[in-house]
């Protein structure tokens, strides 16, 4: 498709609206015991260490999970237990707008798979009745494109109507919402009731990897036959440590109040406003792929990093640009780019 050919590009002394590094804790220093910055091998041979297991304790006792297993990247896990769980004669029906990376995992099971509208439990539920053996629904908890929240409490009703594991990406939401940002399953009283949850690690904590939240037997599943796990070098021991450290960081509450404020000023200058209230992620439509191609350069050019999103990222016919909001973006660097969103 015209105008769609990727590339790489870096921006220098830019103003940041385009990067996941909602609460700007990419740069903050944590002190780390270990001296260790390479990975050895897998945590199944060389890769493994006390610190490493001491880390996931921390971890799944700080979000009230069971267990929890690190893996190199959210797109590491997602792959890893949606190719590996659900087997031949199971379901795994997800939301039609969940990451690329859910769609691969989906991609490398056995089990049949079903898509339903994005956030339409009515469609849901007909496929749920539809579905054969061991069923698991697929959400995100806060959409990656659109900034919106996925009916994470109506969902998980309806999975323990019909018996469904839920496992809900939390890629986004981690870090920027419910209490410390522990995240809107934390938030809604859903820990026990979601079969598995995943936290990332590189976008909110400005850090790297991504862990699966989950019970015992879960993790011990995984270990032992996800291979995006098992046939990979594994993360250092300072990343473990500063994964587990980052996320109770003092400076957390503070940082995501300040985030909300920047959140609300940027949305009073729209009459409609399609993301949630809350979302460091929110989306300016525009009337064609031109347009916002025009639009991201002009900003580009005046010192604003922002990028275009284009299909097939998002379906033709709704190229936007992807505002992303941070905790240390300056009220007049919002108002410097609504100034050019709102420009004709």
């Amino acid at each position: 498709m015209k105008g769609t050919y990727r590339s790489l590009s870096s921006f220098n002394d830019h103003i940041d609206f385009f990067s996941n590094d909602y609460l700007g804790l990419s740069t903050v220093e944590i002190e780390s015991a270990s001296k260790q910055f390479g990975g050895t091998g897998s945590r199944l041979i060389s890769g493994n260490s006390d610190l490493k297991m001491s880390s996931e304790s921390k971890i799944a006792e700080f979000f009230k999970g069971e267990k929890a297993l690190m893996f190199n990247s959210g797109f590491d896990a997602n792959l890893g237990i949606l190719s590996c769980l659900p087997q031949k004669g199971d379901t795994i029906i997800y939301d039609e707008l969940i990451h690329a990376s859910i769609r691969d995992g989906v991609r490398l099971s056995f089990a049949q798979s079903l898509s339903f509208k994005h956030n339409d439990i009515i469609d849901l539920e007909k496929k749920i009745k539809r579905a054969t053996g061991t069923i698991y629904v697929v959400i995100e908890a806060l959409y990656s494109m659109d900034g919106d929240l996925g009916l994470l409490k109506e969902i998980d009703s309806l999975c323990n109507e019909f018996g469904a594991n839920l496992i809900v990406d939390e890629a986004h939401s981690s870090g920027v919402y419910g209490e410390h940002g522990k995240g809107l399953v934390f938030e809604y009283g859903l820990t026990e009731s979601v079969f598995a949850r995943i936290i990332t690690f590189g976008k909110a904590y400005g850090s790297h990897g991504a862990c699966i939240l989950g019970s015992e037997l879960l993790i011990e599943y995984l270990i032992n036959f996800a291979r995006s796990f098992i046939y990979t070098t594994a993360l250092p021991d300072n990343v473990f440590e500063r994964n587990s450290q980052i996320i109770s960081s003092h400076q957390i509450p503070n940082k995501i109040t300040a985030l909300k404020e920047r959140i609300r000023h940027f949305r009073q200058a729209f009459d409609v406003n399609y993301s949630d209230e809350n979302s460091p992620i929110q989306i300016v439509y525009f009337k064609n792929q031109e347009d916002v191609i025009s639009k991201s350069k002009e900003m580009q050019n005046a010192k604003i990093a922002i990028k275009a999103i284009l299909a097939p990222t998002v379906p033709c016919g709704k190229e936007r640009i992807r505002v992303c909001i941070h905790s240390f973006n300056t009220i007049a660097e919002i108002d410097y780019l609504i100034s050019f969103l709102k420009r004709d």
